[in-house]
């Protein structure tokens, strides 16, 4: 073959759209934007758009000239076609990563010693024994990984079918596949196939496939440039999915072809949406009539407020007899998005099964940003049982919910019922559970006993590294003490002179104690009932 024929024929395996890696390294990995001449520089060239701008140069432009235009202003570069690599095919990379018996002859000498006599004695390698009996012929391999080993195709059916029959999971991550017809021959090839993992695999808009893949129950498209309108051509052909997994794909808009409601996906269990664009809840309306959800996430997008709909579609408009929005959805993630009010928290409460809430770094969850502490949060959320991952307690319930009751009734601006309610749903409800009365006042001719039973016994705990070491001091004080107070009393107690006081209280469930900020706050205000321990430390 000439060198002008090699040429063309390196050049006609490259293609528009086509996912490449570089020669050697199968971890970086980018799509063809252009083939053909560069201006100033001889022979044909292939123009790349490297993912995540993974050494690029420019931005599809050179010398004056735009060729394409790359994602980024230095993720493009121009490559000769022997410096890039089409991939191999999903059996050829299975062989490479779990075949150990195809030694090369380096690797064939590193398992022998020399004895005194100059014999060849074998060496036994760790594991190397039990995964050639485990793996001898591939056929029981029921879990592989071939990330980022540059697989572009499936290859011939019948091998991949002999070659792995009894394969349930598969990941796929990081490797050039983009077609969904490959996909679907690759289902239809692994029988028994039933956690495929896509991620980070750019995936056109080519889904034609109406036949149905029902041994897929876990699908993972991270970072796969999907689109909701192409997750509405999934729900026929996988319509056995459990667990649906969309990260990072930039989703913005659920656009559903009827209505507003997404329908189908009658087995999914979780959708996974972190991480996207999503900044309207109405969005997540749409997914309330999902029959069988469980677990939703949405953790790392733009939410702003909850609510729970108020106006379920007509009776028989779903073909069900009776419609419950969100009727089984235990799990909502919702950490780092922008909910700052608490009337979507209160929101959460009509959600009819949720148990499980994360609502770490939104402002709502943040006191340095205006937010509420945990125990809030968890007295006013009266059926979760895990907040932000951490499980809570009968006795964390209790506390929280008693020191919310407290902190109501020592800040409450007005003392009518409804406009209480309105604030404070649950206020009413847990100040009856709790048997916790109103506050009177302590006449001035009152006995020690009757001035004793208003106080609340807190203990104080030094942790200042100047302060030396301190023995714990269990002490009761009014409701009415002031955080400022506290501290002139802290001194007298420890007997601290010239050391600038931090107070903190721990709360059981949260790693860190919370600071006691305002001066001015009574132990009421802030919750701080009997039991309740105080951190002693210093400003450093």
């Amino acid at each position: 073959m000439s060198p002008s024929d090699l040429n063309a024929h390196q050049m006609a395996v490259f293609r528009l759209g086509q996912r490449v890696h570089a020669a050697g390294d199968p971890a970086r990995v980018g799509t063809v934007r252009y083939v053909g001449p560069v201006e100033g520089h001889t022979g044909d060239w292939v123009g790349i758009d490297w993912d995540a701008g993974a050494g690029g140069r420019h931005d599809g432009s050179l010398a004056g000239r735009r060729y394409f235009v790359a994602a980024g202003e230095r993720s493009a570069s121009f490559a000769r076609p022997t410096a890039l690599s089409a991939g191999i095919t999903l059996p050829d990379a299975i062989r490479a990563r779990y075949r150990v018996d195809d030694f090369t002859q380096e690797e064939q000498d590193e398992m022998y010693v020399f004895s005194t006599s100059q014999k060849r004695v074998s060496v036994e390698l760790v594991g190397k024994n039990k995964v050639q009996e485990k793996l001898k012929n591939l056929c029981e391999l029921t879990s592989a990984s071939v990330s980022y080993t540059g697989v572009s195709s499936i290859g011939p059916r019948d091998e991949l079918t002999n070659l792995v029959p009894n394969l349930r999971q598969l990941d796929l991550t990081g490797n050039l596949l983009s077609q969904w017809k490959d996909i679907f021959s690759l289902c239809e090839a692994l029988a028994s196939l039933e956690v495929l993992d896509l991620t980070n695999n750019t995936m056109e808009d080519d889904f034609t496939k109406s036949s149905s893949i029902k041994n897929i129950h876990v699908l993972v498209l991270n970072y796969c440039g999907v689109t909701w309108e192409l997750v509405e051509k999934m729900k026929v052909p996988f319509s056995c999915l459990n667990e649906l997994h969309l990260m990072t794909n930039r989703i913005k808009i659920i656009m559903t072809p009827v209505g507003n409601i997404v329908q189908g996906f009658d087995t999914l269990r979780l959708l996974n949406l972190e991480d996207n664009h999503i900044d309207s809840w109405d969005e997540i309306l749409k997914l309330s009539y999902l029959r069988s959800l469980e677990q939703l996430h949405l953790n790392k997008n733009m939410l702003k407020h909850i609510t729970y709909p108020s106006n379920p579609p007509l009776v028989g408009s779903l073909g069900d007899a009776a419609v419950v929005p969100f009727e089984k959805l235990r799990v909502l993630l919702l950490g780092s998005n922008q909910i700052d009010e608490l009337l979507s928290i209160d929101s959460l409460n009509f959600f009819p099964s949720l148990t499980d809430v994360r609502l770490s770094d939104n402002p709502i969850a943040d006191p340095a940003k205006g937010g509420v502490p945990r125990f809030v949060l968890i007295a006013r959320l009266g059926k979760v049982k895990v907040l932000n991952g951490s499980e809570v307690s009968l006795r964390e319930r209790r506390e929280a919910e008693i020191r919310y009751v407290r902190l109501v009734m020592g800040k409450a601006e007005s003392h009518d019922p409804e406009e209480i309610k309105r604030l404070h749903p649950r206020f009413a409800e847990l100040k009856a559970f709790h048997g916790i009365e109103d506050e009177k006042p302590i006449s001035r001719i009152a006995g020690p006993r009757k001035m004793a039973s208003g106080l609340i016994s807190i203990t104080l705990k030094c942790v200042g590294p100047s302060m030396g070491e301190k023995q714990p001091l269990t002490k009761k004080l009014p409701p009415a003490t002031t955080v400022g107070k506290l501290k002139s009393l802290c001194e007298s107690f420890f007997k601290l002179k010239d050391i600038k006081l931090r107070l903190y209280v721990e709360e059981e469930g949260c790693p860190l104690p919370q600071f006691l900020e305002e001066d001015t706050a009574s132990l009421m205000e802030l919750g701080i009932g009997t039991g309740s321990t105080i951190i002693v430390d210093e400003e450093s």
